[in-house]
């Protein structure tokens, strides 16, 4: 079952041509995760596989940005509610690092796309955890498996996806 959802997961996202990466290397080929994601369908099927991995919890915590359409579409699917979360709290309005609910005393999923070395889901989960969120697992849709689930790991936070780089290579021969 993973191979086909993995295919067409690469096949959507995968690019070639000239792209300047974050690091400031210039690489020949590029995953734009962002096209899965604006795919109704596609955004839906690895929903359905992100709804499979989640433990039992209260709310659902879509990071910005890539994981607030998956989030979305699993609250849709599992009737449970949502917060976004912000990479950092606004400084004006309501200046939460979490829009849409409370968490305080409940169990928070962190929901992303892609984790490579998981950074910015250790920031977040470190300020809900500060506003009262208990926060032990992290669910992605891709894991590019560059470290993030043992740095993950080492806060307390498990790492469940519904595809890793190796789902998306070995699809390629499948």
């Amino acid at each position: 079952m993973t191979h086909p959802l993995a295919r067409r997961v690469y096949d959507t996202c995968h690019l070639t041509g000239r792209f300047h990466l974050r690091s400031g290397q210039v690489s020949d080929e590029y995953f734009d995760k962002y096209l899965f994601e604006g795919k109704p369908e596609l955004l839906r099927e690895v929903a359905e596989a992100m709804v499979a991995l989640l433990p039992e919890c209260d709310v659902l915590a879509g990071m910005e940005m890539g994981g607030i359409p998956i989030a979305t579409v699993m609250s849709q699917l599992t009737g449970l509610p949502t917060v976004f979360v912000r990479k950092q709290a606004k400084e004006y309005g309501t200046a939460k690092v979490a829009e849409g609910g409370p968490v305080s005393g409940l169990r928070v999923v962190m929901i992303e796309d892609v984790v490579t070395t998981g950074g910015a889901l250790l920031a977040s989960c470190g300020q809900l955890r500060s506003v009262g969120a208990q926060v032990e697992t992290v669910v992605c849709a891709i894991d590019r498996e560059q470290g993030g689930r043992e740095n993950l790991a080492a806060e307390g936070l498990q790492l469940r996806a519904a595809l890793t780089r190796r789902d998306l290579e070995a699809a390629l021969t499948a």
